[in-house]
């Protein structure tokens, strides 16, 4: 076995000879197993164990445990206690979950503190197994059916290439004894359902299931590469870059529908894209459905990003912040929300600006203090050249902004909040240069 475990940890190039390594260990046969072998194989290893306090008695009795046995092999040891239910109840997630997450931020501190390469954990080839079928019974694709991974960033993985039975027969070879969770002799768990209900049947048609999966795992990884490679070169072709005419250090990407809708799998290819922004396999579906459909102005949130169908593309953006209206007193530069700076002065020159982002207007019609704050619902303004009054909306719409850019969409206001400008877009008529101006009030944005 040590030989087995050797030859993937070369093979994976997981683990280096002179740096230091931090052992998860629970007291559990895997864990204990693995800290043994990996000082045997003489890596320079720590230990690190998580008192959860969900088992009363039998919490502490597996920290007494690892405790003697850190001691006996001369390992030194980290311990910490959480309030598990504390957490759970506090940031609303399963004790599963809690437990997750507390284990690993405490590892990921402690690896930082001791400057050590990696956290190994125990996981072997059973957990892999297991893993595998749970994603296969909740539904999955492609990347679901792998398996566990040897490395994920600094957590590695080097039993993946043995099973449960291995780790315990090493351990009786050589006379060590290890502790047993309760919890996992419950089939409540869906993973303790698969480990003692399942797996046993499924070793009843084929006694080598495990290998078989396993084997199947493999393939599925090799397959996944290919993939990979067709996803990404598709994805770098379709996903453009789109920036926002204010906020131009916002970055948007857009995925043209008709282009989409036209590849071999349309479903796949979106949940490529949008998987790596946080959105769901349900929120997937439903946005392609809004796309065949040529459904406009849909939107749909990830813990990070907005998605909007527009017209004949899908546009993806980071959530954006409630933005602030803007107070300006007088003359100067003032900076606002995203990096933009808004610029007020006076000039002589009667030259009526043509650019997009420099308005000029009769000082003499613009009341202070102005703002800058987005675009309300019911704003009207008069576009520059017309005689009525027309909706923001309507003009937005009428200019084919998408739900987005009409969000992003800012007006400076005088002090009756009348819109002097449309920001990058058009004046107020009523603040034009005529042939009667005395004085320009020039407003410019940018980064």
């Amino acid at each position: 076995m040590l030989n087995k475990v050797a030859d993937f940890i070369d093979r994976h190039q997981l683990l280096s000879r002179d740096g230091l390594h931090i052992v998860a260990l629970s007291g559990g046969a895997d864990s204990v197993a693995l800290l043994l072998v990996l000082q045997r194989l003489g890596y320079r290893v720590e230990a690190a164990h998580c008192n959860f306090q969900l088992r009363g008695e039998e919490s502490n009795r597996d920290e007494r445990f690892v405790k003697e046995l850190c001691e006996k092999h001369e390992i030194p040891l980290h311990l910490i206690r959480f309030e598990t239910r504390e957490y759970a109840l506090q940031h609303q997630v399963s004790i599963e979950m809690a437990a997750r997450e507390l284990r690993y931020r405490y590892f990921a501190q402690l690896r930082d503190e001791l400057s050590a390469e990696t956290v190994c954990v125990a996981h072997h080839r059973d957990d892999s197994v297991e893993t595998l079928l749970m994603n296969l019974i909740r539904g999955t694709g492609i990347h679901g059916l792998t398996g566990i991974r040897p490395r994920n960033g600094h957590v590695v993985r080097p039993f993946l290439c043995i099973s449960r039975e291995e780790t315990e027969n090493y351990l009786r070879s050589i006379g060590q004894a290890w502790v047993t969770d309760s919890t996992n002799l419950e089939d409540e768990a869906v993973r303790n359902k698969i480990r003692l209900n399942v797996l046993p049947l499924l070793r009843e048609i084929n006694p080598n299931v495990a290998e078989s999966i396993e084997r199947t795992a493999k393939n599925m990884e090799e397959a996944e590469k290919i993939f990979n490679n067709a996803v990404e070169s598709v994805i770098s072709s379709l996903l453009k870059p789109m920036k926002s005419k204010v906020f131009t250090n916002l970055t948007f990407f857009t995925l043209p529908v008709p282009e989409l809708l036209s590849s071999p799998s349309p479903m796949s290819l979106l949940h490529e894209v949008l998987s790596r922004y946080g959105f769901k396999g349900a929120q997937t579906a439903q946005i392609l459905a809004c796309a065949e459909k040529g459904q406009c102005g849909r939107e749909f949130l990830s813990p990070t990003h907005i998605v909007v169908t527009d017209r004949e593309r899908i546009i993806i953006s980071p959530a954006l912040e409630p933005m602030k209206p803007l107070k300006v007193a007088e003359v100067g530069t003032y900076y606002y929300t995203n990096g933009v700076s808004f610029r007020f002065s006076f000039q002589d020159s009667l030259m009526v600006s043509k650019s997009d982002d420099l308005a000029t207007v009769d000082a003499e019609k613009v009341l202070f203090p102005l703002s800058v704050r987005p675009v309300r619902e019911g704003d009207r303004f008069r576009p520059f050249g017309m005689k009525g009054q027309k909706l923001v909306s309507d003009y937005l719409t009428d200019r084919k902004l998408n739900l987005l850019e009409k969000r992003l969409q800012l007006v400076v206001t005088d002090a009756e909040d009348s819109i002097i400008w449309l920001v990058g877009h058009r004046i107020d008529d009523r603040f034009r240069v005529t042939e009667t101006t005395k004085k320009v009030l020039a407003i410019s944005f940018g980064l």
